[in-house]
């Protein structure tokens, strides 16, 4: 049964896309007023003009605090305060640890992490005031690491633990919070990786489950919205990824080493092979989380989330 977000005010940051996007339709459909946020104002506008006069939108970077933080202060003036947020911003890029420069590792950490940090940090008085809740999402990747995404992970990773320590900081305000661990969500940023990186997809078809499935952003975005509703701790989706979650000390234990360096030797070197071919580590799609998304100007997830 879908219970209704009449009258609660959400603010959703990489919403111009994917995951973000879907986020805010259908928070709308269930009676939500919603803003906005991310970094493609046309889009943006559109969306925000197509969900009517309930919606509104803000352009902000989540590297820039000030952008950030006026945004989120513009959005609680418009809705007269924020009930929930959806801290949706993030990106991937191609490469391993050896291979990838260092400038495509910081823009990964900047946005993915920091860029959480930023969004906590300024939608907490606004929060505090409506005792309200907070979704960040992170990954199956916060606890399953992945050779070729170890920038991703290891963002993903910190952010788990951002929002896992946020949450005890604020639970004497009467705010709370979760965390979404996606996996790969058939956004823009996971077609874009397939068709750039063969290897990419041949990766994914080989994980076990239910590292191998592929979920739609409909389902994704649904999932999110019926958890703001319920004001959930923890989303997996798919729902089986909790087994990942519960199994991670196994799955990173000397008993599942073997498997796993067998693993990585037959995909690494052509994964590597095919990023230097492609020529650069940014992805140039906008995308969504799935398990995430960049651009060639590392645009906040348009829609991954």
């Amino acid at each position: 049964m879908q219970r209704s977000l009449a009258g609660r005010r959400l603010v959703v940051t990489g919403a111009a896309r994917g995951i973000g996007e879907q986020v805010a339709r259908l928070a709308v459909a269930r009676g939500a007023r919603v803003a906005l946020i991310g970094l493609e104002p046309d889009r943006l506008r559109a969306i925000a003009a197509d969900l009517g006069p309930t919606t509104s939108w803000r352009e902000a970077d989540v590297r820039d605090g000030a952008a950030l933080r006026s945004a989120m202060d513009d959005c609680a003036e418009i809705m007269g305060g924020i009930d929930l947020v959806v801290a949706n911003a993030g990106v991937a890029a191609y490469g391993t640890v050896r291979q990838m420069d260092e400038a495509s590792f910081d823009r990964v950490v900047a946005i993915n992490l920091n860029g959480v940090f930023r969004t906590l940090k300024y939608a907490t008085p606004h929060l505090e005031r409506t005792r309200g809740h907070v979704m960040v999402v992170a990954s199956a990747l916060s606890f399953l690491p992945l050779a070729g995404m170890a920038s991703y992970g290891a963002s993903k990773a910190g952010v788990e633990m951002l929002t896992l320590a946020y949450r005890q900081e604020v639970a004497h305000l009467g705010v709370t919070v979760g965390v979404v661990h996606p996996s790969w969500i058939d956004t823009d940023l996971v077609r874009g990786a397939d068709a750039d990186l063969p290897s990419f997809m041949e990766m994914r078809s080989r994980l076990p489950y239910p590292g191998n499935v592929t979920t739609s952003v409909d389902q994704a975005a649904a999932a999110i919205v019926d958890a703001l509703a319920r004001r959930s701790s923890r989303v997996y989706v798919p729902q089986a990824v909790v087994i990942t979650n519960f199994a991670k000390g196994l799955l990173n234990s000397p008993l599942t080493w073997r498997w796993a360096k067998r693993f990585a030797a037959r995909t690494v070197p052509t994964l590597e092979r095919e990023i230097d071919a492609l020529g650069r580590q940014d992805q140039l799609t906008p995308g969504a989380e799935g398990p995430s998304n960049a651009t060639s100007e590392i645009k906040i997830r348009e829609g991954k989330r």
